[in-house]
Parts: C-alpha cells; sequence; structure tokens
C-alpha cells in the first residue's frame, strides 16, 4: 500500500520513531538538512520542513554550533490559565520576568501587553497598574537583564582583564536573552541603573594609567558598540532557527551548491571548503575582543601627548 503521507511528514514519522524506540536519545544529533536530502532524496526545503515540524512538536530543539538534536523532554502543554480577575498577586517583579520569558522564547516582535497578561492569566489591563506602558516595561526588561550576571567585589588586576571580564559578561547576557542587544540604544541609551554599573566599571578599570574622563569613555563606547553590534545577529539567528529548524552551519551547508553556482574563486572558495570552519559567534567575538584590546595596549604605549585627544580639550 502506497504512504499517501507528504514526503516531509514520512521523514518525522521516521525520526519520531527513532526517538520513541530510545534509538535517539536526548541530545543525539538529528540528521542534517544536507543529510537528509542525500538519505531520502529529497529537495532541502522538504528537508527544512521535515526539521520544522520536529522543532514545533518539541521532538527536538537547536543548539548553535552543534545542530539539532532531541529535546531533553517533549514539550509539555502550558499551565491552566487561572480565572480572569486573580490578580492579587500581579507585582511588577512578575509582570518583568513573563515579558523577558516571552521575548526570550518567541522573539521581541512577539511581545505585548495581551501576551503578557495571558501568560500570568489577568486581564490586560491589570497590567497598567503596575507598568505605565510597553515603553517602560523594556527599560524595565533591559535593567533586570542587565543585573543578572553581578560584578565581582574583588575587581581582576590591570584594566585589559578588567574590561574583558566586562565584554564577556555583556556577551553572556546578549546570548541568554537575543531581544537584549537590539533593545539597547547606543545614540540615545536608557537610564538603566544596572546599565550605569557597567559603564562605571569600564571608566573605572583605567584609574592609575593616566587616561582621560574623554578617552575612558571613548572606549567604553567602542567595546559596547562592538559586543552590541555582534550581539545583534543572535535574534535573527534564533528566529531563523525557529522557522527552519536549521543551524547556520546547517544553512550554509545546504546553499553550497548556491555559491559554487555564483562562481566563488580565490579565498572565498578556499574558505568555503574548508570542513572545520563555521560561523561560531562565539569564536568570533573572542577573535575581535582580542585584537580590540590589541589595539588600546598600542593606545596606552605611546606618550601621553601622542595620544588621540577629544575635540572638547
Amino acid at each position: 500500500m502506497t504512504d499517501k503521507n507528504p514526503p516531509y511528514l514520512r521523514i518525522v514519522d521516521d525520526v519520531r520513531r527513532r526517538i520513541t524506540s530510545g534509538d535517539l536519545r536526548p541530545g543525539d544529533r538529528i540528521p542534517s538538512a544536507r543529510r537528509i536530502t542525500q538519505d531520502w532524496g529529497v529537495a532541502i526545503a522538504t528537508a527544512t520542513k521535515a526539521l520544522a515540524t520536529l522543532r514545533q512538536e518539541g521532538l527536538t530543539t537547536v543548539h548553535p554550533g552543534v545542530g539539532t538534536v532531541v529535546a531533553a523532554r517533549t514539550r509539555q502543554p502550558p499551565p491552566a490559565r487561572p480565572r480572569e480577575g486573580t490578580d492579587t498577586d500581579l507585582t511588577r517583579r512578575r509582570i518583568v520576568r513573563a515579558a523577558i520569558d516571552i521575548a526570550d522564547a518567541e522573539g521581541m516582535a512577539e511581545l505585548s501587553m495581551r501576551r503578557i497578561a495571558t501568560a500570568l492569566g489577568v486581564a490586560t489591563m491589570s497590567l497598567y497598574r503596575h507598568v505605565p506602558g510597553k515603553d517602560d516595561l523594556v527599560l524595565l526588561m533591559i535593567d533586570a537583564a542587565l543585573g543578572e550576571e553581578p560584578f565581582p567585589a574583588a575587581r581582576p588586576d590591570g584594566w585589559r582583564a578588567r574590561l574583558a571580564f566586562c565584554a564577556r559578561l555583556q556577551w553572556t547576557l546578549f546570548r541568554r536573552h537575543p531581544w537584549l542587544a537590539p533593545a539597547m540604544s547606543l545614540t540615545r541609551p536608557q537610564l538603566a541603573p544596572n546599565a550605569l554599573i557597567h559603564t562605571e566599571w569600564v571608566l573605572g578599570a583605567f584609574d592609575g594609567t593616566g587616561l582621560g574622563q574623554h578617552e575612558r569613555m571613548y572606549v567604553h563606547i567602542m567595546m559596547f558598540s562592538y559586543v552590541r553590534g555582534l550581539a545583534t545577529a543572535l535574534e535573527p539567528e534564533a528566529d531563523a532557527e525557529r522557522e527552519t529548524g536549521m543551524t547556520s552551519d546547517e544553512w550554509m551547508e545546504s546553499h553550497e551548491q548556491a555559491f559554487e553556482t555564483l562562481g566563488a574563486t580565490g579565498p572565498l572558495m578556499a574558505v568555503l571548503q574548508l570542513d572545520d570552519f563555521d560561523f561560531d559567534l562565539d569564536k568570533l567575538f573572542e577573535f575581535g575582543l582580542t585584537r580590540f584590546l590589541d589595539g588600546l595596549e598600542t593606545f596606552l604605549s605611546p606618550p601621553q601627548d601622542a595620544r588621540f585627544t577629544s575635540t572638547s580639550q
């Protein structure tokens, strides 16, 4: 008897059976889209749809730099929603936490006061007794997220170690909350208390170096611009993984033929043919941070009168 299911569903059924039987265990990698096209003889779009379906069913999850793996546990149904009006224990902190959870899981585009109220099981208007509006809520979210990883009381020795600690702490938070970097402004910085702590940490790292306050502020802005700039790739990548079930590496693999068709030659083709190269954002971050700090090392080496001076002087 001929199986009338679409090809992508037959792939889903096969992977589901392997997970249910224990042949694939939590954490085991699922065949990539490229491998599926080879094993099943289907188009890349079909393979992508199968991976996306497995993810939507909660059977798999995407780990950046690893690929699609079997989820630790199948997705549980949402908890029963409390009846409307049971908001006596509603607090600003609960609202902010719910907003962060939604933005983390679904992206900032899905965040709304109505969506938060639904998650908390309360009337939408009850939120406004604690938060004036969405702009105020986003500021509270930024502040709460930046405060999740406090700075240590004992500071590392030297400006370089202190800057590296701050940059890596910011990267950790941006990694944890992909919406955070795009939500923050460089030219109109939000007045979040925990953001000011980051600024103070960087400015204070140069105590005893003779570096002026203007230059310290420029260093802070440039370092934050670097970390935040790279981190703005995290939310679109998370959205793409949710929609396709493919990591960036798997996407690149699925488009190898397209790159070859474009006639990539020379150094570009050499990079595309590297089996061990991937667009790992953590590696890119560390590479760029080291080069940034190397540049500052050179900047701090010349005599004071050879350094860059601000236009206000």
